[in-house]
């Protein structure tokens, strides 16, 4: 449910990893290099980066100290303030638009993050929501830290965010936007209505979007031919599945495993 792993001055994790769980890397000082998807990050004193769940990672190196905090969404979002909440200014963000973050007030991040450490570890009564209510104080700091870096903020909405979740844990149906307007209790009229809002796109192309980064990273990092992929897309034809990627991002998905292969 919620997690904190500490690092100091070593070589990070062997293998790109990715866990249905929310990630925050926080640097107390030195450096740290980390691969996200397709992009490397160096954290520095001082500086968080957030990954959202089912992202590929790599601890690549450290040197210094970095604390990493994993937590599940079933064990942060509660309501849908805490939806809403979690993907605040773009945090923990399905589209991969991951970035380094420099925090305004470093000494209560680390703070925070030591107490959450101790209640996991001795766990006390009711610690279950202590920590939910210290994991709220950190992504409120990380929001104030980047209004005062100077971002512009936006506020999402917990259906929108709920659609997002929603098409992550159902690739291999291949749902249609109808389908997730029947599983969330709403209206195609209003997924359209709440993707126009938040990306400018209809609900269809936010699937489309998310299915693509989802190829991406299978194509990337999964031992799996294309055929395979296609069919764990939700693709019956593996052709269909060549020519939408193709379609989306100009290249077909034997050229882009290429491609990636020799960076």
């Amino acid at each position: 449910m919620i997690e904190i792993k500490k690092y100091s001055n070593q070589a990070g994790h062997a293998e790109p990893r990715r866990v249905i769980k929310y990630t925050l890397f926080w640097c107390h000082h030195g450096t740290a290099e980390i691969l996200i998807d397709e992009n490397i990050f160096t954290l520095k004193t001082g500086q968080t980066v957030t990954i959202t769940s089912g992202q590929f990672h790599q601890l690549k190196s450290v040197d210094g100290e970095l604390t990493a905090l994993e937590f599940t969404l079933d064990f942060f979002c509660k309501s849908d303030s805490d939806i809403e909440l979690i993907f605040h200014n773009g945090l923990f963000c399905h589209f991969g638009m991951n970035e380094i973050i420099t925090i305004q007030h470093p000494a209560f991040f680390s703070e925070t993050l030591n107490t959450i450490e101790k209640e996991i570890q001795e766990q006390p009564y009711q610690y279950l929501i202590s920590t939910h209510s210290l994991v709220e104080l950190l992504l409120v700091e990380i929001n104030r830290s980047k209004i005062a870096n100077g971002d512009e903020i936006w506020k999402p909405d917990a259906l929108f965010l709920k659609f997002l979740e929603s098409v992550r844990d159902n690739f291999k149906n291949n749902y249609q936007v109808f389908h997730f307007a029947d599983l969330l209790g709403t209206t195609e009229a209003k997924l359209n209505e709440v993707s126009k809002l938040h990306t400018n796109k209809t609900a269809q192309n936010v699937i489309y979007s998310l299915t693509i980064s989802e190829a991406k990273r299978l194509l990337h990092y999964e031992k799996l031919t294309v055929k395979e992929i296609a069919y764990q897309l939700g693709f019956n034809d593996p052709f269909y599945f060549s020519n939408f990627f193709k379609k989306h991002t100009s290249h077909s998905p034997k050229e882009y495993q290429k491609t990636v292969k020799e960076v």
